[in-house]
Parts: structure tokens; sequence; C-alpha cells
């Protein structure tokens, strides 16, 4: 008995997600625009190759090493100082997290 096959064979590929616009959703470094608290925010996933830096996700307030995907934020009326670096999970459960979170004393600001 041959081993059982995991992928598909031949065919076409499944078609890509699409947003409410007909545009495909989740693409890295494409730029769209959601609203959150009453305010326009434009947010932009960065792919894990892109991502060179150490950020500060604000949702978790855990540090976002170089090489993860995640999505940077900022209110539409903003500028570049006014961007932030989130966690995907963190962007998506924005309103069930706090705001209020507390670093101690030695952590890291970055």
């Amino acid at each position: 008995m041959s081993p059982r096959r995991n992928r598909p064979r031949g065919g076409a590929d499944k078609p890509a997600a699409r947003d409410e616009g007909g545009a495909p959703s989740e693409r890295y470094g494409l730029e769209r625009s959601e609203d959150w608290r009453g305010e326009a925010w434009i947010v932009r996933m960065v792919g894990g190759g892109a991502a060179a830096k150490h950020y500060r996700c604000p949702g978790c307030d855990q540090e976002i090493p170089p090489g993860v995907p995640h999505l940077v934020a900022w209110p539409d009326h903003g500028g570049v100082e006014d961007r932030r670096h989130w966690h995907k999970a963190c962007w998506n459960a924005r309103d069930r997290r706090s705001a209020r979170l507390q670093r101690s004393r030695n952590a890291p600001r970055y």
C-alpha cells in the first residue's frame, strides 16, 4: 500500500481571500483603512523579512522581535511619529484589552 498524499493533485489554486471592496485582504505592504473608536486608522501588514527592529506592542506590552510578521497602525490624520507596531492578534482584540498596562521600572521603552 502506498502512503497517503497530503497535497491535492493539480487543479486550480484556491482564490485569494477578498475584502468587501473586492481587493485581496491581508496582503503585506498594502494599506487599508479601519474605524476604531470613531476615528479612521491606516493599517499596514509587515512581513517577517521586512521587520528588522525590535518593537513594543501597545496591546500586550510585549516585544516584537525582528523577523516576526506584525502590523503597523496609525491615525489617518497622524504622522510618522504616531505609528504603532502591533501583533495581529492584539490589534484584533484591541477593544477587549485594557489600555492601562503597568510596566516595571526596569522594563525597556522602545
